[in-house]
């Protein structure tokens, strides 16, 4: 007998898909083991006889009766009133008041539909490995243990996603957000964050999988010369990612900071010194986002560590209390320490490559030009971690903080 698959696509396409009721039916590759087919027979305008329907009826429920519910829906969600077992002499009236007391049981979720973790032949397009397929954005309090010993819950935005072999059809994206909840009343250090990885590792049967923890992070600093104090917040993300069996654990930074550009800073003093005119440095906003990989075995590298590092690599920090006395000195640190874009980068790199609890890092820095009408960005990498040829397109946008 010919397969049962190929005479149901032409019987089905001549006999049912072109009728009134529902015209031009395509039937697809992965059901019918084909190519997507939009077959016009010479002859399809003519009435079928009572032989050709029931041929074509009996084959349909061999076919049916060899595949999952779900590649039947696929097809034709009434196919399944023609399945032994499951006809019914009309459509039934369906209730429309929310059933309050109905409870799920066992069996009831054992028969609700799972398209997303079906069988490989509803896969659409191609059968590829996904190396990235999870969720990204869900928020939840996170408890943060600092430097001083203290503790700080803090509003965490989460991505969390597993690779996908290309014979899969999708993930449970529930189950990430449940095993985070889990650990959601820890203090969070990387050591949670691993147990929450394999946990969903596990649920999900993936081989790689990653967790970023994305917050802003409230430290006080003190003013240049008044005495006042204020929160600088630091927007900071934890990132640990595991590929072919090797883990990585990652920390992001985002230090502002104003720049004093020097050439201009040359330029105001030579017009008041030859010229006797008064003139003035451009200096703006800038942003350095700094990626660190952590070496394996070392101490712990505290938040606070980190902004120190980058703090002693430009000390012209944006700041928070400011009175007459301290706008004035933060005009002498800025004359004190102009920087260009690229020096900017070199000195957060020297003090990156003193930290023996860093391996690996990247320094992405902005200087939001008060005097051009574009940015000047400079990137520099250390290691295989960062290395990249592509640059996000909107890699440097990211950086504008809008305080």
């Amino acid at each position: 007998m010919n397969d049962p698959r190929a005479e149901l696509q032409r019987i089905y396409k001549e006999i049912i898909g072109n009728s009134d009721a529902r015209p031009h039916v395509a039937v697809s590759n992965a059901l019918m083991g084909g190519p997507d087919m939009n077959i016009h027979s010479p002859d399809m305008d003519r009435e079928p006889s009572r032989e050709e329907a029931e041929a074509a009826l009996a084959l349909l429920r061999r076919w049916a009766g060899d595949v999952t519910a779900e590649e039947v829906a696929t097809l034709d969600p009434l196919v399944s009133r023609l399945i032994p077992g499951q006809e019914v002499s009309n459509y039934p009236a369906l209730a429309r008041a929310y059933p309050e007391e109905f409870e799920v049981d066992d069996a009831y979720k054992a028969s609700m539909p799972d398209l997303q973790n079906g069988p490989a032949s509803l896969i659409r397009g191609a059968k590829q490995q996904i190396q990235h397929v999870g969720i990204s954005n869900f928020r939840l309090p996170i408890r943060f243990h600092t430097r001083d010993n203290g503790d700080l819950t803090l509003e965490t935005s989460v991505t969390g996603t597993v690779s996908l072999e290309a014979e899969k059809k999708g993930i449970n994206m529930s189950r990430i957000m449940r095993t985070f909840y889990k650990h959601a009343e820890e203090t969070f250090s990387f050591e949670v964050i691993e147990q929450a990885l394999d946990a969903y590792k596990t649920d999900l049967e993936s081989f790689d999988a990653r967790i970023q923890m994305r917050f802003s992070f409230p430290m006080k600093v003190d003013s240049l010369r008044s005495g006042l104090a204020g929160y600088q917040y630091y927007d900071i993300a934890l990132e640990l990612v595991e590929s072919a069996g090797v883990r990585k654990k990652i920390v992001h930074l985002d230090y502002v900071y104003s720049s004093t550009c020097p050439c201009s800073l040359e330029l105001s003093e030579h017009a008041r010194q030859f010229r006797g005119q008064l003139a003035t440095p451009h200096s703006q906003r800038s942003v350095a986002r700094i990626s660190v990989l952590l070496e394996e075995g070392a101490e712990v590298l505290w938040f606070e560590d980190l902004i120190d590092r980058a703090r002693a690599a430009v000390p012209t920090e944006t700041q928070v209390m400011v009175k007459r006395e301290d706008e004035q000195a933060f005009a002498e640190l800025n004359a004190a320490n102009p920087i260009f874009v690229e020096d900017a980068a070199r000195l957060f790199t020297e003090q990156l490559q003193m930290d023996t609890r860093i391996s690996d890092f990247r320094v992405i820095a902005s200087h939001q030009e008060s005097l051009h009408s574009h940015d000047a960005v400079s990137v520099l990498t250390e290691g295989e971690t960062f290395a990249a040829e592509s640059i996000d397109p909107r890699l440097f946008q990211s950086l504008f903080h809008i305080g």
